[in-house]
């Protein structure tokens, strides 16, 4: 197992963004379900703006617990805006973080995605528990 390599090597980077001035919440739980994501990054551009969880969309789709999602979703998606839902301000890592800093900030953290940003918080991408868990198998 390589002791300073970086995150960049295992982090997605074709991502799937929900745009913060347009985008809606029930675009982003469509994304999530239509390309089996946890984890949606919301930009401004270029630049992260927040990050928007299944668990935040679960959290506010409470009636999916009873079988009426579709009923709560249609109310509750749309008097909610995407800003009022997203972690703003998200904690990020860069692309030459190694992967062990990262596994020790996920393992005591209570999230389980971190962006990958440059100086100027411009997305680069995304690295997961999984993206950990996967380079871990590997290594075996």
């Amino acid at each position: 197992m390589k002791k300073r390599e970086a995150v960049s090597n295992i982090m997605k980077k074709n991502l799937f963004t929900l745009d913060f001035h347009t985008g809606t919440l029930t675009e982003a739980k469509s994304i999530m379900e239509d390309k089996h994501i946890r984890h949606l990054p919301v930009v401004k551009g270029e630049k992260l703006a927040g990050i928007i969880s299944l668990t935040d969309i679960h959290r506010i789709s409470f009636g999916g617990n009873y079988g009426q999602a579709e009923q709560v979703d249609s109310s509750i998606f749309h008097s909610l805006t995407v800003e009022q839902v997203m972690k703003s301000d998200p904690r990020t890592v860069q692309a030459h973080t190694t992967i062990k800093e990262v596994a020790e900030q996920l393992a005591v953290e209570e999230f389980h995605a971190l962006p990958v940003v440059d100086d100027n918080k411009k997305l680069e991408g995304i690295v997961t528990t999984t993206d950990l868990v996967n380079y871990l198998l590997e290594q075996y």
